[in-house]
């Protein structure tokens, strides 16, 4: 048994090269194909013949397309990613100050996503046809359907009206002085500071934003725990523990909810992948701050350095992620592992 999972986590890992691999491949070609010189980017129009033909020298751009990408996987794996072209500084260092707050956002979402959509699900799915199952059914179409922007307006608009003294924009009160360290993560960072002043701000700044890109997958989440319900509701098994007399309760939080958790975990660890990418509009309406926006701004600029780094690690996101939620889907279902081992 311990061999077989050694093997499928060996699999996993294999697969997790080969889909990187590929990545980076995409990448290094689109960054190619784009039109635009990154050199005459970098120097701007005013800049001489001469001047550029160095700096594509300088950035290796003169090198064969092979030698190219070579130097790039190479630097890449070290984590160096060159410089910005807009700024000047290395792009890793960019990323690292700014992954940590797209990061706390994405966080502080898929808690929202958990603690509201599967509660929410289940009572919708205990309630079938009932005007419960109707609100749960109707607020989870909205919010599937309405924008995550949508929802970030509103909810700025409502505490304009009705909350004047919460805070709509940033992460944290600008006269507080933010902890160094270790994580970058301010709600972590300053439990571990002690700095509960600091702890109470972030938390403020951050419930709207995460409530507001939160909404979708509370949506879908909600609609998928519902469906899975009422469908293991109606297993042999379930109808054999309801005849013998076994309390629903127990039968929904010791039976129905694991065997329905499998179809939404793998949703929200999709959903906490493409959070990562997908932040940028509720980071800009609430002057966030992150590497999602970060990443709208070097597609808009054409920084190519920053753009084929900011789609690489996300893209490791997507793959860590799925790689995670294959790992749990097989503890939680042990059908899965006896699948993939060929049992």
């Amino acid at each position: 048994m311990l061999s077989n999972r050694i093997l499928l986590l060996a699999r996993r890992l294999v697969g997790f090269a080969g889909v990187m691999l590929v990545l980076s491949i995409i990448i290094f070609a689109l960054a190619r194909i784009v039109p635009g010189d990154p050199a005459r980017i970098a120097l701007g129009p005013s800049a001489t013949q001469e001047q550029v033909d160095a700096m594509r020298q300088e950035m290796g751009l003169d090198k064969p397309l092979v030698q190219q990408y070579m130097d790039y996987v190479t630097h890449g794996v070290r984590g160096d990613f060159g410089k910005s072209l807009i700024s000047g500084r290395q792009v890793s260092h960019e990323i690292a100050s700014l992954l940590p707050a797209t990061l706390e956002l994405v966080i502080a979402t898929v808690f929202l996503i958990v603690v509201i959509s599967i509660p929410l699900g289940v009572m919708t799915a205990r309630h079938r046809n009932s005007w419960i199952d109707n609100v749960g059914r109707f607020f989870s179409i909205v919010g599937v359907t309405m924008p995550s922007f949508l929802f970030a307006i509103l909810l700025q608009l409502v505490a304009a009206s009705f909350m004047p003294d919460w805070p709509v924009i940033g992460r944290i009160n600008y006269s507080l002085d933010i902890p160094a360290g270790p994580t970058g993560l301010l709600v972590v960072d300053s439990i571990v500071h002690g700095r509960w002043d600091v702890l109470g701000s972030a938390l403020k700044h951050l419930a709207f934003p995460a409530l507001a890109l939160a909404m979708a997958g509370i949506g879908q989440i909600t609609r998928i725990t519902r469906s899975a319900m009422i469908e293991h509701q109606r297993r042999d098994h379930v109808l054999t523990l309801k005849s013998f007399g076994v309390p629903e309760r127990v039968i929904i939080f010791r039976y129905l909810l694991k065997l329905s958790s499998i179809a939404p975990l793998t949703i929200m660890g999709l959903e906490f992948a493409s959070l990562i990418g997908n932040a940028f509009v509720v980071e800009m309406v609430f002057s966030w701050g992150g590497f999602a926006s970060y990443g709208l701004e070097a597609i808009l600029q054409k920084d190519l350095n920053a753009v084929m780094a900011v789609v690489l690690v996300s893209g490791l996101f997507f793959v860590i992620a799925n790689l995670v939620i294959d790992i749990a889907l097989m503890v939680i279902d042990p059908r899965l592992r006896f699948k993939e081992a060929g049992v």
